[in-house]
């Protein structure tokens, strides 16, 4: 252990019980409980803002109308690949990290941010070539009407030249929370929300003239439509990632660096990495993949289609999210207690987050179900969308526990290093049961079959995680 001072800038108590963990003290069922409830509520705040940011760019682009609002939706499951791929990479890194610092060795815990920040940023480069080469084709690709395209291939295009930012945004709130440090990361998640509603708002609309209490205010405007949603949301992103980058390489008591301590390649380092890397990008791959062929099934449906599932996707992601931020609190708990060697403990934690992402997602589908009509309103004035959207997100209300329960394990899989096993399971449950399903259903019911087919496949992902988690297997992944 080397001579830092140990604090992880967590809150309230969450310190002392981190510590607890590394020196191998005993934690009472309470204090087991109270840490997971305060390391998981502001990485639950996080996720929340994350899709607030989505349901300001469908809200201020819907007001332009159902053709620019599909223009979105039709490319948000491309953009939501690519982010996932970010995500697995800064994954390689943030899981060894974890693991270290569990055990004490923050010096080395040091040495693999220095790699993360250099690997990850290069493959975000990679990515940013790969995005810019099939944006112009992509909407055809998806089916997209000729209307819709030229707008969704530039919302598309901004994104991807955005990827740098995100990549480095999502592994340095990845390491903050993984040294237990779940505030700030929210935090700075908040801030991007406030700016992303003051760029958006800027760029999307044309000057013009704010009307209260008889006075007149000149609101300037770039009136650059969908670009100017993607636009504002890159530039969101690209400050909270300075402010994030800032926080954890110069303020970061355990992952802060100097300049004494060596840059140089680590081979192990980047092949453990790419180890857990590659199946964590996978999963996000064929997750995002199926999503994708899910959007070439509903393209053929008409705008309105396209438009309703976009804004219910996005609307049923607020009330998922929460079960993200338990997943991230998950793998942070797992991931120190395996590091200090403790393996009960992380087999209790990782059920204990479970329960809760599985009680605070029942709680979250039963406000979905009674507040679907006022979540799309907000998102569209159009009585059509806002209609269809209603009924597919009453329909998934009802898979939100087991979504829960397979969010929240992956987690915690992911933070004892078991990548592989969960990424061959979403494949089974993505391609095999919802696909076929949203094909068969879809014919009959429109988009109303290929959501009841998206329900039932959540049940069974679920099940099967759940499965896993009680057999303990994943425990053995790093060894």
């Amino acid at each position: 252990m080397d001579g830092r001072k140990r604090r992880t800038g967590t809150p309230d108590g969450a310190e002392a019980l981190l510590e607890k963990i590394r020196e191998g003290a005993d934690l009472t069922a309470a204090e087991q409980a109270r840490l997971a409830i305060r390391l998981s509520l502001p990485a639950v705040m996080a996720q929340i803002t994350s899709i607030i940011m989505q349901y300001i760019d469908a809200s201020m682009a819907g007001r332009l109308g159902a053709v620019k609002s599909a223009s979105i939706g039709l490319v948000s499951t491309s953009t939501w690949l690519f982010g996932g791929l970010c995500m697995a990479a800064a994954a390689g890194f943030t899981v060894q990290t974890a693991q270290l610092i569990g055990a004490g060795r923050y010096e080395k815990a040091r040495e693999v941010l220095r790699q993360a920040l250099a690997a990850v940023f290069l493959f975000s480069v990679l990515l940013v070539l790969l995005g810019m080469a099939v944006s112009g084709p992509l909407p055809e690709w998806l089916g997209a009407d000729a209307a819709i395209r030229e707008d969704a291939a530039a919302y598309f295009r901004i994104y991807v030249l955005s990827l740098p930012a995100v990549q480095l945004n999502l592994l340095a709130a990845g390491m903050l929370q993984c040294s237990g440090n779940m505030r700030t990361p929210g935090l700075l998640n908040v801030l991007m929300c406030v700016l992303d509603v003051l760029f958006n708002g800027l760029l999307i609309f044309p000057a013009h003239d704010w009307t209260w209490a008889g006075y007149a205010v000149r609101i300037p405007g770039a009136g650059m439509g969908v670009a100017g949603a993607a636009l504002g949301t890159a530039l969101a992103q690209a400050v909270t990632a300075v402010w994030m980058l800032k926080v954890l390489t110069v303020d970061s008591p355990i992952l802060g660096l100097s300049r004494k301590e060596p840059w140089r390649a680590d081979r192990e380092c980047i092949g453990k990495a790419v180890r857990i890397a590659v199946p964590v990008g996978l999963e996000h791959g064929l997750m995002n993949g199926a999503m994708i062929v899910t959007t070439g099934i509903v393209a053929p449906l008409g705008a309105v289609a396209i438009a309703a599932n976009s804004f219910a996707v996005t609307a049923e992601s607020l009330c998922y999210m929460p079960g993200y931020g338990i997943a991230e609190a998950a793998a942070t708990l797992v991931g120190q207690s395996m590091g200090a060697g403790r393996r009960e403990l992380a087999r209790r934690f990782a059920s204990l987050t479970v329960r809760l992402g599985m009680l605070v997602m029942a709680a979250t589908g039963a406000l979905m179900f009674l507040g679907a009509p006022l979540m799309m309103g907000l998102l569209t004035p159009d009585p059509t969308i806002r209609a269809l959207g209603v009924r597919v997100l009453r329909i998934e209300a009802f898979a939100e526990p087991l979504f829960a329960a397979s969010i929240v394990a992956s987690g915690a899989f992911r933070g004892a290093g078991d990548t592989l096993v969960p990424s061959i399971l979403h494949f089974v449950s993505l391609w095999l049961v919802r696909l076929t399903l949203a094909v068969a259903l879809s014919r009959p019911l429109g988009l109303t079959g290929v959501w009841i087919a998206m329900c039932l496949e959540l049940c069974f992902r679920g099940a099967v995680f759940l499965v896993r988690l009680r057999r303990r297997r994943w425990m053995d992944a790093m060894r």
